[in-house]
């Protein structure tokens, strides 16, 4: 839900993208002091399960797991129902009209997250499926019927947030992928879609993650601070 309440210190889910449990940790240590909520992906929850996400959330934080579920449907409640229990706090799905209702019914205290079109997938890549709808446009659909179907929230880029918020309404919560300082890709980025934190956060989005801006720089809390700056000067 939209709401001016959430504090700064958890309004940046840092992307713990590493590839084992001591990398983890060791962002985890450097970014505490600054925010309290970290998200795990595939890449670190295949090398060691739920261990990463228990420390976490023994230490006082929150985590976001995204898994992005996408199976059959009972596959996918069963999946749900074994998060409920691991004190995650979002969790994000994938799927068609049965795959959300299955989540939805599974989900207790956790809130559920539709993932819209990735960060990655640009309007190129839009036309060489043949779609004659813009990114934008998919966005907004695949959310308003996610919402419609009982999801907490969607994931999408900033790019998207302000029309979400503005058609959706203060229901959606919105949590927002692909943030970089000055909104630049750099070489090699995988990342299309990109805006800085405070746009995001001034367009309507609750959250915004961030990884490699975070993850691979020299002073990780400097980072952070800096773009808790600019979310606390956009929510004013």
């Amino acid at each position: 839900m939209k709401t001016d309440t959430i504090p700064l210190n958890e309004r940046i889910i840092v992307a713990l993208d590493v590839a084992g449990d001591r990398q983890a940790r060791e962002v985890v240590k450097k970014c505490e002091g600054h925010c309290r909520y970290f998200k795990v992906g595939l890449q670190l929850f295949m090398a060691n399960w739920f261990h990463t996400v228990d420390w976490i959330v023994d230490r006082g934080h929150k985590v976001m797991l995204d898994l992005k579920f996408f199976d059959i449907p009972e596959t996918v409640k069963l999946a749900v129902e074994q998060v409920n229990s691991r004190g995650v706090s979002m969790a994000t799905i994938h799927g068609n009209d049965p795959i959300i209702r299955a989540a939805v019914e599974a989900a207790t205290s956790m809130k559920l997250l539709a993932v819209t079109v990735l960060t990655s997938f640009g309007e190129d890549d839009m036309r060489e499926m043949g779609m004659t709808q813009s990114v934008e446009d998919l966005v907004y659909y695949r959310a308003r019927r996610a919402l419609d179907l009982g999801c907490d929230g969607v994931v999408s880029s900033g790019l998207e947030a302000g029309r979400l918020r503005r058609g959706l309404g203060g229901k959606l919560l919105i949590v927002t992928p692909g943030i970089r300082p000055g909104a630049n890709v750099e070489d090699g980025d995988d990342q299309k879609r990109v805006v800085t934190a405070g746009r995001a956060i001034g367009d309507g989005a609750d959250y915004v993650v961030v990884g490699r801006p975070i993850t691979q720089a020299a002073d990780p809390a400097a980072v952070i601070a800096s773009m808790q700056e600019e979310i606390a000067a956009r929510s004013e």
